[in-house]
């Protein structure tokens, strides 16, 4: 048992070992390494080992974003008060935790994303993974949301939002990579603002107030 513990927390570590490895390499040449035999070499490594934990650059990016991830939630999580948050504020919550994370790889983002032109027409492949675990999260909030009546439950409709929160997540991503202000305190407007009108949107409105009086009536003829 001691052995396969051993075991795991060795095959945690080579490959966190070579997460780092591909990231500082980014920092240091402002691009991605040439090939994987070269990178691994300089790593005295033997290319068939790197092999064991990623398949390609593009699947070490993704763990990079995964990470981030869940640093995120975990971070918030932790937080005694978090659980007596409305579903609004948990939204908020992950955002602002969110930034909080990517500033740990600003530079990093940067030399892979400072040029990508919109992550929302031409979403990179390696945030599959990142996108399945928010969706997970969204999930979960839009469903505490729905119980408490915070978030209204409409037909068809309701099925979208996680995509439009993920919508919201790429904007925020973006917008981040683009903040040049002083704390990046415009994206935590931007974080604020968009929040407030997804809720807005999600909400029960005046007009569901008004649809559901005039089924009323109508049921009681």
């Amino acid at each position: 048992m001691e052995n396969q513990e051993e075991n795991k927390v060795e095959l945690k570590d080579r490959r966190t070992e070579i997460v780092e490895a591909y990231v500082h390499y980014v920092l240091e040449h402002g691009r991605e390494p040439v090939s994987v035999f070269k990178f691994v070499k300089s790593l005295g490594m033997k290319e068939e080992e790197f092999y064991e934990y990623f398949t390609s650059f593009a699947s070490i990016k993704s763990a990079v974003w995964e990470k981030i991830i869940d640093d995120t939630v975990r971070g918030m999580e932790s937080q005694e008060v978090y659980q007596e948050y409305s579903a609004r504020e948990k939204m908020l919550s992950f955002y602002f935790t969110l930034v909080e994370e990517l500033k740990k790889h600003r530079s990093y983002l940067l030399s892979m994303y400072e040029g990508h032109l919109s992550f929302k027409r031409n979403v990179p492949m390696e945030l599959k993974g990142f996108k399945e675990k928010f969706k997970a999260f969204s999930a979960d909030v839009i469903l505490e949301g729905k119980e408490n009546e915070e978030i209204a439950d409409r037909s068809f409709i309701s099925d979208r939002y996680e995509d439009a929160l993920w919508l919201e997540t790429l904007f925020i991503l973006q917008y981040w990579l683009k903040d040049t202000s002083p704390g990046f305190e415009k994206t935590d407007v931007a974080i604020e603002k968009s929040v407030s009108l997804a809720f807005d949107l999600m909400g029960k409105s005046a007009l569901d107030s008004f649809l559901d009086l005039a089924k009323f009536i109508y049921q009681s003829k």
